[in-house]
């Protein structure tokens, strides 16, 4: 017997996280503080325990010190029921952020994911 996964052969377009691709838009992006963005991400980071002095120092230089140099932080906001795909319920966190660093000349997306 073969059991099929997802909704086959892309019927409804590619997944982005929990959501169907079609479904992020850039109106779907909120100005978010460095400051929240550092809590969200240190909440999904350590959500019990503290963060292995290795990983924490790969934190800081891919991952803070990229948020901190940034001009501006969108996040991705919860979309609702109707975006998220047929396997979507699989994340228990998902994360996503839009930093744009002017004097850099530079726009990077972060990431973060239960999986």
């Amino acid at each position: 017997m073969t059991t099929t996964r997802g909704g086959g052969v892309l019927p409804d377009g590619p997944r982005h996280g929990p959501y169907w691709l079609r479904s992020i838009t850039p109106g779907r992006y909120e100005p978010v503080s460095q400051e929240r963005a550092v809590e969200i991400l240190r909440e999904w980071a350590a959500p019990v325990r503290d963060v292995p002095t290795a990983l924490e120092a790969e934190l800081q230089r891919e991952v803070f010190g990229r948020l901190l140099a940034a001009d501006a932080v969108h996040c991705l906001r919860a979309l609702g029921e109707e975006a998220t795909h047929d396997w979507g319920r699989v994340h228990d966190c998902f994360h996503e952020f839009v930093l744009i660093d002017r004097s850099a000349g530079q726009i990077a997306l972060l990431v973060a994911a239960d999986d």
